[in-house]
């Protein structure tokens, strides 16, 4: 009955979600172009938001628990797990003070209304899964930029989503890379829960009812042994995953 109830509903969403994206292609090219960087990062914060609202049509709530102290002057690098494509929104809302960039696969950097744009133009890591040299070159930038001014870079280090929410293993070149070019950064890991179920019957029809659940936990400092640094920062995130 639910998943018969889901095809009206995610027809809806794709209407709205769809028209939000169109909205605001034009609004970041104005931010971006003639009030430059903090208007581009603002309209992308709020289209975000915007897409956040359009899956409460589908019953979608949302938890984002962050009770740490991270100053907004240091660089940092979230580490995650990743479920889908909607994890991203409640980060770039949520932690939107940090400027959030994302390690993102090249092929989302075109075709796509709004979101395109603000990879291009944001100041994200456009990478090629199939080109491993190119994609630590652009990791390295992205590690770069948000040493110098304070930012914050984003990775999933699974490579790809999980389609049930079993974590996958943890590939660590691209984060090595970061910590690499961004020594001062803080590493501040978050485990994600329920993202999965949106997707739980594929591209369509959408899930319904889905409670995602984001935890930020304690920052971690970015010295010692590389490796042990790595092993912590996975534990940390996949000791909350509940599948």
């Amino acid at each position: 009955m639910q998943k018969l109830l889901s095809y009206p509903l995610t027809i809806l969403f794709f209407v709205f979600f769809g028209l939000t994206l169109l909205v605001f292609h034009p609004v970041q090219w104005v931010c971006f172009n003639v009030f430059g960087y903090n208007a581009h990062k603002s309209s992308v914060s709020i289209l975000n938001r915007c897409l956040m609202l359009c899956t409460n049509l589908l019953g979608t709530r949302y938890t984002f628990v962050n009770n740490q102290h991270i100053p907004s002057d240091k660089p940092v690098i979230i580490v995650s797990n990743h479920q889908s494509m909607y994890d991203i929104p409640p980060i770039i809302w949520y932690m939107r003070k940090h400027h959030p960039k994302f390690v993102s696969k090249k092929e989302l950097g075109k075709g796509i209304p709004s979101v395109s744009y603000n990879l291009r133009h944001g100041g994200s890591a456009l990478i090629d899964r199939k080109d491993g040299k190119q994609a630590i070159i652009e990791i390295g930038k992205l590690g770069s930029y948000i040493e110098k001014h304070d930012r914050c870079a984003v990775i999933f280090p699974e490579g790809t989503r999980s389609r049930n929410g079993e974590p996958k293993s943890f590939k660590p070149m691209g984060l090595k890379m970061l910590l690499k070019k961004s020594p001062s950064a803080l590493i501040v890991p978050i485990t994600i829960n329920n993202s999965w179920k949106l997707l739980r019957y594929g591209k369509f029809p959408m899930g319904l009812g889905a409670h995602l659940k984001f935890k930020v936990h304690p920052p971690i400092e970015n010295k010692g042994d590389i490796n042990e640094l790595l092993t912590q920062v996975e534990q940390q995130v996949i000791k909350d995953i509940s599948f």
